[in-house]
């Protein structure tokens, strides 16, 4: 048996290295016709390569559940139009226990999968952002057009709001609004620098210009009454250090995409979301999608089980493939869709992040048990009646 698993698994991997190859140089070359139209003086055909090479890890995060599933049809359905399936059935392997074989094959996948998870995506994905920065002057990922907003909590019990329009390669800020709020959300003070530092738990601004309210103001306002001294007042403050929970990575993070973070970093940041009341239920999602991901793979395997143990005169092997590229699509449509709706009406996390895998893989071991019961079936009648054909 361990010779089976082994063969089994090398076919497997041949199969999904051709499969992942090809569709990464197809998607590569996909995304370099879409960016021509950004080369440029300042933004080369060597800056957009080097951009493409980063993203590599990224789109192979994206293509290996889709890449296995049609790279292990190809394989399974290649060994049983030569029969080799057959011969390992009528040896005594049943059609679960094929499956099982083929689970294990897919263990390593599943580390390398974690690898590229945790550790591989997440630094690309950073660097990718970082070369975004420097030579295209802008990040992918949440930035609106007035650019990065947090809020976080002050000592005072009030409330203070950034906002940083530049993200520097560095960790460091530029152009930073701060809008600062006492208890009973009255603003006291509006704030502008054109530089931002961190350090040891600080935001260290420079070149601030602080525009400060009155205590007046607010009175002076609601009783539509001329102030006796001026509502405001405008102060110039070359440096300026702040206690803050933000740090560069937070930052870093506020940049990507959720999925994109790994696991300690997303949970840091829900943390943060957290203790500063800000909303985090994408955050808490995509963790739990980060957890199933690794496990999407083994759901990709048991949709490709049935899909290959098919016997070759019912479809040939482009037939089969065909058949796993439209069930891969499908998946990922339906999971796209799932979190979108989860997200809509507010699903428990796990249920978003796991729906899709779990539907997929009741469906795909209720078709593999159909097809053992037919065939067992089968047997049990061509035993009994050997003159009859069995039109099950």
């Amino acid at each position: 048996m361990r010779t089976a698993r082994r063969y089994l698994a090398r076919e497997i991997y041949r199969s999904c290295t051709v499969v992942l190859l090809a569709l990464l140089g197809l998607f590569t070359f996909f995304a370099l016709i879409d960016e021509l139209d950004a080369l440029g003086e300042n933004f080369t055909l060597v800056s957009l390569m080097y951009l493409q090479a980063l993203a590599l890890p990224t789109r192979l995060y994206d293509l290996l559940p889709i890449g296995l599933l049609i790279g292990a049809i190809l394989a399974l359905a290649g060994l049983a139009q030569r029969n080799e399936l057959v011969i390992l059935r009528v040896s005594g392997v049943s059609g679960m226990k094929l499956l099982r074989l083929l689970w294990v094959a897919t263990l390593p996948l599943v580390a390398v999968a974690l690898l590229l998870s945790e550790y591989v995506t997440p630094m690309a994905e950073i660097k990718s952002g970082e070369a975004n920065l420097l030579l295209r002057g802008r990040a992918e990922g949440g930035r609106m057009a007035s650019g990065y907003w947090f809020r976080e909590p002050t000592a005072d019990g009030g409330m203070r709001i950034l906002n940083v329009k530049t993200l520097l390669s560095s960790g460091n800020v530029q152009n930073v609004t701060m809008y600062e709020f006492k208890k009973g959300q009255q603003l006291t003070t509006l704030s502008r620098a054109k530089t931002g530092t961190f350090a040891d738990g600080k935001l260290i601004l420079e070149n601030v210009v602080e525009n400060r309210i009155g205590e007046q103001a607010l009175s002076s306002l609601a009783d539509a009454k001329v102030p006796d001294v001026p509502m405001s007042s405008v102060h110039k403050v070359d440096r300026r250090e702040l206690d803050t929970t933000l740090t560069p990575e937070r930052l870093l993070a506020r940049v990507l995409v959720p999925e994109r973070m790994s696991m300690l970093t997303l949970l840091d940041y829900i943390d943060y979301l957290s203790a500063n009341q800000l909303q985090a239920d994408r955050q808490v999602v995509a963790l739990w999608r980060k957890l199933a991901y690794p496990f999407t793979l083994l759901v990709m395997m048991t949709i490709a089980a049935p899909i290959g143990f098919m016997q070759t005169r019912r479809g040939g092997v482009g037939a089969k493939v065909f058949i796993g590229i439209l069930l891969g699509v499908a998946f990922f449509m339906v999971n796209q869709l799932a979190l979108n709706v989860g997200m809509l009406s507010r699903w428990p996390p796990w249920l978003t992040a796991l729906g899709p895998n779990l539907a997929a893989v009741l469906l795909a071991l209720g078709a593999l048990l159909v097809m053992e019961s037919r065939h067992s079936l089968s047997r049990l009648i061509q035993a009994r009646w050997p003159w009859r054909k069995s039109a099950i």
